[in-house]
């Protein structure tokens, strides 16, 4: 059987293996720092994200991590999907749809203005699957980063 159910502090470990999880498949492994103590603090704690998992008969087979942003145009808050990752073995079952429909759920039940997310450009599967659900990836968009030393330089100068 199919559900959804939100973490718990309980599960930063389960959360924590997702993350790694999903790093390996973006082949960057490299680059989580992540702690389940930096986890528990941030999405606990301080409440700014949310974690749901896709269960099967009651197993974790998929975790979505999100947040609020805000939309100056629309003049309301969104949602903003960080991660969305499920198990090889159950992709193609219908997981991450319903993941992506629970928050699709979730944004109108909340009031919210949009469900958004970004990808990596060399994923053409999962560009495939969001365009079968009615995405549509944004034209004439990039995004920017500052991040360790960067960030760090423009803050002290």
């Amino acid at each position: 059987m199919k559900e959804i159910r939100f973490a718990t502090e309980q599960d930063v470990g389960l959360i924590l293996d997702f993350i790694s999880k999903l790093a390996e498949y973006e082949k960057m492994s490299d680059q989580v720092i992540a702690t389940k103590e930096l986890l528990k603090e941030w999405i606990f704690d301080k409440k700014k994200a949310e974690v749901i998992f896709a269960l099967n008969n009651g197993k974790e087979v998929g975790f979505a991590l999100f947040f609020n942003n805000f939309s100056t145009f629309l003049g309301r808050a969104g949602i903003y999907l960080e991660d969305i990752f499920v198990l090889p073995e159950y992709r193609g079952k219908g997981f991450g749809t319903l993941m992506l429909k629970t928050l699709a759920k979730l944004t109108i039940e909340r009031g919210l203005g949009r469900l958004e997310w970004c990808c990596l450009d060399w994923n053409t599967p999962s560009i495939k699957f969001y365009e079968n659900i009615g995405a549509k990836q944004l034209k004439g968009w990039s995004i920017f980063r500052l991040d360790n030393s960067a960030l760090k330089s423009l803050a002290d100068n």
